[in-house]
């Protein structure tokens, strides 16, 4: 399976121990990765072969080609 390269999404978070959680692709969706970002800490990252999806926990907002999304909405 072939993922867009171009496709980057920005996290920053607006307070401390906000999580980034990347999922798998496959049959069975699992937990493969998790960073911990702190307040003003700004993560960049992308999908892959090997990540899905991306579960956020806190407060953060998001970036992408689609828009933004701050999760205190």
């Amino acid at each position: 399976m072939e993922t867009n390269q171009n496709d980057y999404f920005i996290v920053k978070a607006k307070e401390n121990g906000v999580q980034v959680i990347g999922l798998t692709r496959g049959q069975d969706t699992r937990f493969h990765h998790t960073e911990k970002l702190d307040k003003g800490e700004v993560m960049i990252a992308q999908f892959t072969d090997h990540t899905s999806a991306v579960k956020i926990r806190g407060k953060a907002v998001v970036l992408t080609k689609y828009g933004t999304i701050d999760t205190q909405e």
